[in-house]
């Protein structure tokens, strides 16, 4: 596909970027279902290059397939609730928490069909834990029972602040990102990545052995992190460098 010569000094052109949306429920004396995202997970697409579009759930194949021709890459959000354990072939144990079983069924059938479309695709907190899940692989389904000696993974004061470090891999996506070493982040999950899925790499991981980045080394651009990025902009610029990438390898999916 060519383009329209551009003027010296004119942007390069903002991908469309598909961000999926939380949901909850009519509020009692209301009656309406609502659709909900954070500001932050807009504004760092926006600030990174992209352009981002909501994407609302539909169990229609054809409607996915839609929205996939119409954008570049896919950024899965995090949430408040928990990844059914049938998914990865497990039942609830003592620890699940909530379940939002029709916005994961949406955000699978999403991430599947962008996956096979080598479309990049960005997963934060629960995004990071379906993206290992949809590539066949399993979770903690409460770190805290499950794991020994596991720090707490739940911070309680200001999210925008770091809450613990994480080791960066040499030479993997996330490195490319924001650097190899170590990397302070913001945590706020009780689950977490047990059995990496398939052509799934670890790409950071806390000191009390939790992984906090994954990534499929069979997709050009396929990243999960465990933490939220997108609420230190501000405060750890650094963390910045995920977006930018996510941007830059979802202009070059679509030229």
């Amino acid at each position: 596909m060519t383009h329209p010569m551009r003027h010296h000094g004119q942007p390069p052109r903002r991908p469309n970027i598909g961000i999926t949306p939380d949901w909850s429920e009519a509020a009692p004396g209301t009656s309406f279902a609502r659709y909900e995202l954070k500001v932050s997970y807009a504004e760092a697409v926006l600030r990174a290059g992209g352009l981002p579009f909501v994407l609302p759930y539909t169990d229609d194949p054809t409607c996915v397939e839609a929205y996939l021709d119409r954008v570049s890459g896919v950024l899965i959000t995090g949430g408040a609730f928990d990844i059914p354990p049938e998914a990865y072939g497990e039942t609830a144990r003592e620890g699940m928490g909530a379940m939002k079983e029709g916005r994961t069924t949406f955000e699978t059938a999403l991430m599947r069909a962008a996956l096979k479309r080598n479309m990049p695709v960005l997963g934060i907190c629960g995004g990071m834990q379906l993206l290992n899940v949809v590539l066949g692989g399993t979770l903690y389904q409460d770190i805290g029972r499950e794991m020994q000696e596991v720090r707490e993974h739940e911070q309680k004061h200001d999210r925008t602040q770091p809450q613990h470090p994480v080791d960066v891999r040499d030479n993997s996506l996330l490195a490319e990102a924001v650097g190899r070493g170590q990397l302070m982040v913001n945590s706020t999950h009780h689950q977490a990545v047990k059995k990496l899925g398939n052509q799934v790499v670890s790409s950071a991981v806390s000191p009390d052995g939790v992984v906090e980045a994954i990534e499929s080394t069979a997709h050009a651009f396929a990243l999960g992190v465990q933490w939220h990025p997108e609420y230190m902009l501000n405060n750890l610029p650094v963390h910045a460098g995920i977006y930018k990438v996510f941007i830059h390898k979802a202009r070059d999916y679509r030229r």
